[in-house]
This record gives structure tokens, C-alpha cells and sequence, in this order.
């Protein structure tokens, strides 16, 4: 699937999971706090200096901090349910289909035997191509629905192009097919074009990794093929849009019918790639980054048949490579784990099978998961946490002084529409439709993407439902879907140490409420803020009060922009601006939640803390994180999120924390108030 990382937004990006006890006893975890650190001179460190001290990444993890302990956990939950699932006479038919597609992944000796010969005939097919038509239709029938421009999947896909279905930009009332780039192997275009010493050494090893998938394939000439397809990628990254002009909706709105393609984007034979998509009879679509499009078109007139099918046929062993024999995966995650993210060890393969399965059929796991681990309790408390933080952002909104009357009840329509899902979904996916096959992992994951690929096609043309949840209840993250105006909060983030419901207000609303403030948030960000209530893209501020909101979301750029976490690397404060406006606005509204949950009386005073200490370190204490160099670095450049510790710096910009730590003038996080970024 993708990078495990928390997210906690819209997923321009991802972001890493993270481990590591945070609740003792229901409070914060006094033991990993660094004293011998002044709070205002580096909070982070302060909270946490000395859990990093004391904690070592596993060998098989690129970054460790509190989510990956609680990953761990729910893995093994998991495990069980599926298990028990497997053998109980008394099974559903989605339990079974579940218990059996972890039974192929696992079956390690019947995998070995059957080699590559599950994928004959995709192989064949490549083979067959023989002009510029059948290249078209080939890759026209490898579109599938698995990317996502603004919520919790990846941007980029495997495939030369990915779809997305959601409304339309203009028209909410209808479900729209939205193209994407994707076909590189690497994960973004900057590893392919960077001039420096460390990105050419990387590419380096990938044209290596390549010559060895071919050679164990039994590919002749696999050096010569590799170049080539090397040069292919490269062509295809040139193409590609950057992050940053990626995650500018605006430049995103670009409406085309289907006769539109042929002389927008020529090369292609677009009747053919449709066709084979099941995509004949769709007239409408939208081109997220066009330049990608009208790119691979041009490369499929341009570039030698040859080099295409050699390109397909490494690009196909390398999307199955986790139901392919071991050595096939040994190789991969030597370039993918070890040398791109600087990862010793691959996770079990339990695990990887864990997460296939929840790939292929998450909500019956999901279903499965909530029985047994998500009581009603949990969820009420939730969900009056998160009435709280609303009852707070409307507090906020009323309350703005710059804001015009006519932006402010645009805003408090949009609060007063937003829909919260906690937990699970209202409507359980049907996967009667999907055959599994305990015999046939390659099989499984081919038909479970396609099913998948089905299901969103059925949506085209449809009013979009509000109630469809994007991550399955046993994801340990959360999101904001801002065009459909919701928030999903998995069940099983909505557990220690992020939310303990033995634990004081200070700690729950430090540690779980800043995240539902945070996703709240993104309904008003700087991408929220383009779509109105109904999820149309729409400009709902005045020119002042949208002037307003950008030069604080510029001064906010500015403030990570000075963050380097190593000499001559540098976050992008505009890449990773939208999370950040949500840390901020997130965190101060659940600060005014908490206040409002104390009735208006004073906290009690606990091992020596305030409520508002208190409430500050849960919040820093939720996001300590270590990470290895090269994983570091990797996040730096492809994620919107910026790395944990300067998201727990998020405390510099609210006047609270300053009294909270007794934060004076020449304090090394210091900011005079006039530099303390308010948005919301």
C-alpha cells in the first residue's frame, strides 16, 4: 500500500507512524520528560528528551513514536480476529474471504512454488503489444481507482495514471473521474531530476534494483532494459507536476471532455486507453495535473514499443512483489526499506499481510475490529469532545475581529454542515462481489483492486455520499475530507495513548482533542477554505478577508521555512502550510474546549503540573518521534506534513503556553506576540 505515517489532515502526503508509551497512569509521561531542559527553549525536547534518549527505532521501523506501539497492538488484535475468523465454523462469508486471502499471502511454500507464473498472463498481454493502440488499451485497462488528491491515500500511483472519483469541483451534486499522474517507481520527480550527490547515488541503486528484478526474472540483457527504462521514468518525471503546485487546488481545476484528449494530450489513442478503462460512455472529466497527461501521451508516440513493454513488464512484477517469491522482496525492500529510507530490517510478514488484507477488505475487518475493541463508551465520549470543539470553533468564528459578517456566516454554515464520523462508518461495503481464493495471492490482490476499481466507477454520475469513510475503523490516523465537508476518526486512534477515557480533561484534550481540532481545521485551511459548504470550489471570502487569512498563512510559511533539521536541508513552509494552519488553529481550539469543559473552574494541580502544563505536554508528548536520516530526509521532500518535532512547536504561536512555562523574552522559542501566527 503506502507509507505508514500518522496524518492527522488531508493527505497531500503521508505520514509516518509512531510509537512508544505516552499514558502512565492516565496523565503524561513524566519519566520521558527532560528537565535538565528549559521548557522555552525547546519544548519538544523538554517533553520528551528523555523518552529519545532511552528509545531505539526497531529494526524494522524507518521512524518510532506513539502511534507505532499503538499499531503494533492493533496488528495483533487483528491477527486474532482473523485467525479466529478463519477456523470458526460459525464464520460470515466476509470472515472467511478475510481469513482466506491472509491464508494465500501467507503461504510462503505455495508462493515459492508458483514462481511467476500467476502473472503470465499479464505478461503475455504486454508481449502482445504491437503499435500505439494496443499500448493505449493496455495501459488503459491498468486504471484504477488508487489515488486521492486531498485525503488519506497517495497522490501518486504505479500506474501512468491514476483515478480519483469524488464531485465535481463545480458540481457537487455528481460524482466526477479525476486524472492523475503516477508511473514512477520512485516516490516523486524530484529523485529523478535533483542534481545532487545523494539523489544521484540513489538513482544509482534504484537502475540496479532494476537490472536485478529482470535478471531474477529471466529477462535478457536486463542492464541494457534497465537504462532504458530508467530513461522512461525520467521522461515520465519531467512530465510530473511538482508537490507544491499539486496541492494548489486551483491549478487542479482543469475540466475536459473525452473529445478533448485527442488534440490536448495527443499520442494516446484515447478511444482505446477509455474503452479498455470502462470509460467509453464518461464525457466529463477532470485533469489534476495536466502536464502529466498530455506528457505520457507524447511518450507513448515517442518511445520505442520495446522500451514500453519492458517498462510494463518490471512495472507489473514490482506491483506484486509482496505475493511473489522471497527473493523478490528481499531485493525490493533492499532498495525501498534500506537505501531510500535507511530501514535495516522488513516488518514480518504477518504484518505485511495484516495490511494487505486490510487493503483488500478493510471494512469487514473493520467490522470485526469494532465488536470487539470499540465500546459505546468510547464513542459517546468521543463524540462529546468533539461537540465541545465544534461549540468552540463557533466561539471562534463569532469572535474574529478582521473577519467581514458576510465570510463569517459563509464559515458558520460550513461549521453548522460539517459531518463527523467517529469510530466506524454508518454503511458497511458489500464484498459479495470479490472472490478469494486461498490458493491465489496474486489472483486476491488483482481482483480486490479491481473490485475496488468497480465499485468507483458505479459512482460516477451519482450524488456523492457524506457518509463514506476513506480509512477503515482499525486505521490509527484521522482525516478531513473537504470536499465532501466531513471527518473521519477511526476507531482505533481513539485509544491510548492518544485518547484514554480514564484520563482528565488536560491530557485527552492535549492529545486527542488537538487532533480533532486539527481536522476540524481543515474545513477553514488554506484548502478548506476554497470549498464552501456544499463541497463546490468556491472562493466564500471577501478580497480582504481572504488577503487576511494568506498573509497569515505566509507568515506561518515563513516560521517553517527556518526549520533544518540538517545543514543545507530545509522544510517547505509552503508545501507543508495547510497541516500547519490545522496544528495551530487545532490546538487552540481544543485549549478552548478544555477551558470550556472545566465548567469555568480552576484545574487541579497533578504531580506538581497545571491543568495547562498539562494539557501542553500531552500535546508535545503525542508527538515525539525518532527517525532515521534517510527517512527523515524522504519526508522533508515529498510530505505536506512536516516532521513530528516541529509540529509539537505548534505551542510557540498560542499566548497560553507562554504562561503556562513562564516563556519570557529571550528564550530560544520565544516569538513576540505580533509574530504568533493566529488564523482561526
Amino acid at each position: 500500500m503506502k507509507k505508514l505515517r500518522l496524518i492527522f489532515g488531508t493527505a497531500m502526503a503521508t505520514v509516518w507512524l509512531c510509537g512508544g508509551a505516552l499514558a502512565q497512569d492516565h496523565t503524561v509521561d513524566l519519566k520521558g520528560i527532560d528537565s535538565s531542559v528549559k521548557a522555552g527553549d525547546d519544548f519538544y525536547k523538554y517533553a520528551n528528551g528523555a523518552w529519545i534518549a532511552a528509545t531505539e527505532i526497531p529494526a524494522d521501523k524507518s521512524s518510532y513514536g506513539p502511534g507505532a506501539v499503538l499499531v503494533e497492538k492493533t496488528n495483533d488484535e487483528v491477527k486474532a480476529l482473523i485467525q479466529n475468523a478463519a477456523a470458526a465454523a460459525s464464520a460470515s462469508e466476509g470472515q472467511r474471504k478475510v481469513g482466506d486471502y491472509y491464508a494465500a499471502f501467507m503461504d510462503e511454500d505455495g508462493i515459492e512454488a508458483r514462481g511467476l507464473a500467476p502473472l503470465k498472463g499479464d505478461l503475455d498481454a504486454i508481449n502482445a503489444i504491437h503499435d500505439a493502440a494496443s499500448l493505449s488499451a493496455y495501459l488503459g485497462s491498468q486504471l484504477r481507482a488508487d489515488v486521492d488528491a486531498l485525503n488519506a491515500t497517495d497522490m501518486y500511483t504505479d500506474h501512468v495514471l491514476g483515478m480519483w472519483v469524488q464531485q465535481g469541483f463545480e458540481d457537487p451534486d455528481h460524482n466526477m473521474p479525476y486524472l492523475m499522474q503516477g508511473g514512477l517507481g520512485m516516490p516523486d520527480r524530484d529523485y529523478y531530476l535533483e542534481d545532487s550527490a545523494e539523489m544521484t547515488g540513489l538513482r544509482k541503486q534504484y537502475q540496479a534494483h532494476i537490472v536485478s528484478t529482470l535478471t531474477r526474472a529471466g529477462i535478457t540483457d536486463a542492464e541494457t532494459k534497465a537504462a532504458q527504462i530508467m530513461a522512461l521514468e525520467t521522461a515520465i518525471a519531467r512530465t510530473h507536476t511538482t508537490r507544491v503546485d499539486s496541492i494548489d487546488v486551483h491549478k487542479a481545476n482543469n475540466p475536459w471532455k473525452s473529445s478533448d484528449f485527442a488534440t490536448k494530450a495527443p499520442g494516446m489513442d484515447w478511444v482505446a486507453y477509455f474503452k479498455a478503462a470502462g470509460l467509453e460512455g464518461q464525457k466529463d472529466f477532470i485533469i489534476w495535473q495536466p502536464s502529466a497527461v498530455t506528457g505520457v501521451a507524447a511518450l507513448v508516440k515517442s518511445q520505442p514499443l520495446s522500451v514500453w513493454k519492458d517498462y510494463l513488464t518490471f512495472r507489473t512484477i514490482e506491483h506484486y512483489t509482496s505475493v511473489l517469491p522471497k527473493d523478490y522482496y528481499t531485493d525490493y525492500f533492499a532498495f525501498f526499506g534500506t537505501a531510500m529510507t535507511g530501514t535495516p530490517k522488513p516488518r514480518d510478514r504477518w504484518k505485511r499481510a495484516i495490511s494487505a488484507t486490510n487493503a483488500a477488505l478493510g471494512e469487514v475487518v473493520g467490522q470485526m475490529y469494532v465488536e470487539r475493541y470499540f465500546p459505546p463508551e468510547a464513542k459517546a465520549k468521543i463524540n462529546a469532545m468533539v461537540d465541545q470543539e465544534l461549540a468552540a470553533y463557533h466561539t471562534r468564528i463569532e469572535n474574529i475581529t478582521w473577519m467581514s459578517p458576510k465570510t463569517r456566516q459563509k464559515a458558520l454554515a460550513k461549521l453548522a454542515t460539517l459531518k463527523v464520523g467517529v469510530g466506524y462508518p454508518d454503511k458497511w461495503t458489500d464484498y459479495s462481489a470479490l472472490k478469494v481464493d486461498r490458493t491465489d495471492p496474486v489472483g486476491n490482490m488483482k481482483r480486490a483492486e479491481m473490485f475496488n476499481y468497480q465499485l468507483n466507477l458505479a459512482k460516477l454520475g451519482k450524488a456523492p455520499d457524506r457518509g463514506t469513510w476513506v480509512m477503515t475503523p482499525q486505521t490509527v490516523n484521522a482525516v478531513n475530507l473537504p470536499m465532501m465537508n466531513a471527518l473521519n476518526f477511526p476507531a482505533a486512534i481513539l485509544q491510548a495513548p492518544y485518547f484514554d477515557p480514564q484520563a482528565d480533561a488536560a491530557y485527552n484534550f492535549g492529545a486527542i482533542g488537538a487532533t480533532i481540532g486539527h481536522e476540524i481545521s481543515h474545513s477553514f485551511d488554506d484548502q478548506g477554505a476554497m470549498f464552501d459548504a456544499q463541497g463546490r470550489l468556491a472562493n466564500w471570502w471577501t478580497p480582504e478577508d481572504l488577503a487576511h487569512f494568506q498573509s497569515a498563512g505566509a507568515a506561518l510559511a515563513t516560521q517553517y521555512d527556518a526549520y533544518c533539521p540538517f545543514e543545507g536541508v530545509c522544510l517547505n513552509g509552503k508545501q507543508v502550510l495547510s497541516e500547519n494552519i490545522a496544528d495551530v488553529a487545532g490546538l487552540s481550539a481544543a485549549h478552548d474546549a478544555y477551558l470550556l469543559s472545566l465548567g469555568g473552574k480552576p484545574d487541579v494541580v497533578k504531580d506538581g503540573m497545571t491543568g495547562e502544563q498539562r494539557f501542553f505536554l500531552a500535546f508535545a508528548q503525542s508527538w515525539r518521534a525518532k527517525d532515521r536520516e534517510a527517512a527523515l530526509k524522504q519526508q522533508i521532500l515529498t510530505d505536506g506534513h512536516a516532521p513530528d518535532e516541529y509540529r509539537g512547536d505548534t505551542v510557540r504561536n498560542l499566548d497560553a503556553w507562554y504562561a503556562a512555562f513562564d516563556v519570557k523574552p529571550g528564550d530560544k522559542m520565544y516569538l513576540p506576540p505580533e509574530k504568533r501566527v493566529q488564523v482561526w
